[in-house]
């Protein structure tokens, strides 16, 4: 991946896009710190289809399953009744 420094990014842009084009994946950095990345749209929908989860792939996952702790049984607190 080659790094481009934001002011040559926004001058050189076809440049840019050309090379992420023919290259693959650019990086823009600001201050030297890397900021953002230009990926081709082929790869970009690849990687965003990859990371949803079908619905059957959720549900038959263990993730989120184990977030919270349930009171032990019988230990629950009921609320009163207030009789009129």
């Amino acid at each position: 991946m080659h790094a481009w420094p934001v002011q040559d990014a926004k001058a050189r842009f076809s440049e840019l896009l050309d090379a992420c084009i023919s290259e693959g994946p650019q990086v823009v950095t600001r201050r030297g710190a890397e900021t953002a990345v230009l990926v081709p749209i082929a790869q970009w929908k690849h990687l965003s289809n990859s990371a949803r989860l079908s619905l059957k792939e959720l549900l038959m996952s263990d993730v989120g399953r184990a977030d919270f702790d349930l009171p032990q049984r019988g230990q629950a607190k009921r609320r009163t009744t207030i009789a009129l």
